[in-house]
């Protein structure tokens, strides 16, 4: 028993490329040592190369990419170029097509516009504002159309919410016109902040460019706004497209329409509430309600009978 060795299975020994395996300790029936200097060892030593080779192919098909954005076709180019073209045609052509009752309309506004910017002090607010704020601003203009014998009012939009766009709502002043029978009631929009509406802030050159051609007071028929807004919506959905971006559902047609053709309300009234004076105030001495709080308040407070209190007794 003492002359037994162990046998250590191959999978378990020490390789060693210097170590011999033809002394006697070597079995006849092991397979023969593994020369690791020549397989893994060389893998490991390769295995950088390998990497090396990889990294330029990634870095050489990442320039192919960007060089196809930088580059594009032609063709796409030449389509790009032609849209915004289109659209700065069609939109310079339905601003500056008016009639003669949009023109008369449009004087007076500007005539207003003029007036209130040199005074200093015209809204009659809570808050007053320099030259007038929006809302004392569409009332001057529709006292002033009225006065000159125009069907004028302060119309309010509102909408609910739907599976297109969001709920909102939207003010300014329009004209209805019943001079001609045969062309029936011709409608007429005023609004102060026109270009305001379609700024966007992530626009491209040439939609920000299609939105500086618009006035910042606009006065034409209803059937120009909804051209206009045609234009500007589609351009918006072009601009959103080629940067690749979503469309916000309060920048869509249907959005846009709405703020001049839901009305619920139209008001010609244009009277204005002036603020109260600082001296004004009432000399009617003011009434006190009962309450648990002023129970006591005549016999802590005798001097103030002038005050109008009920005591309430606690039971």
């Amino acid at each position: 028993m003492g002359g037994a060795t162990t046998r250590i299975p191959m999978s378990h020994r020490v390789l060693s490329p210097n170590h011999n395996y033809t002394t006697g300790d070597h079995h006849p029936h092991d397979q023969p040592a593994m020369q690791l200097s020549g397989s893994i060892f060389g893998f490991l030593e390769e295995e950088p190369t390998v990497l090396s080779s990889l990294e330029n192919v990634y870095y050489d098909v990442q320039h192919e990419i960007e060089d196809d954005e930088k580059t594009e076709n032609p063709e796409v180019i030449e389509n790009k170029i032609q849209f915004w073209e289109t659209q700065r045609q069609n939109l310079h052509t339905t601003l500056f097509r008016t009639t003669s009752l949009e023109s008369r309309i449009r004087s007076i506004t500007k005539e207003v516009i003029r007036e209130v910017e040199m005074v200093e002090n015209v809204c009659f607010c809570t808050r007053p504002v320099s030259s007038g704020c929006r809302s004392c601003r569409m009332s001057e203009i529709c006292r002033r159309l009225q006065n000159s014998g125009y069907n004028s009012a302060i119309c309010k939009s509102k909408w609910r919410s739907s599976l297109d766009i969001p709920s909102g709502e939207h003010t300014f002043v329009d004209v209805i016109d019943h001079s001609d029978r045969k062309k029936g009631d011709v409608r007429v929009i005023i609004e102060l902040e026109l270009k305001g509406q379609f700024e966007m802030k992530k626009g491209s050159e040439e939609y920000n460019l299609l939105v500086s051609k618009l006035p910042d007071v606009f006065v034409g028929k209803i059937e120009r706004l909804e051209t206009i807004i045609k234009i500007l919506s589609t351009a918006a959905k072009k601009c959103m497209a080629e940067k690749k971006m979503h469309l916000g559902p309060w920048r869509k047609q249907q959005y846009m329409q709405a703020k001049w053709l839901r009305v619920i309300e139209r008001n010609t009234s244009t009277t204005l509430v002036e603020p109260l004076a600082v001296d004004s105030y009432s000399t009617r001495p003011a009434r006190v309600r009962a309450s648990m709080l002023t129970m006591d308040l005549l016999d802590n407070l005798p001097n103030m009978n002038y005050f109008y209190a009920q005591t309430v007794k606690v039971v």
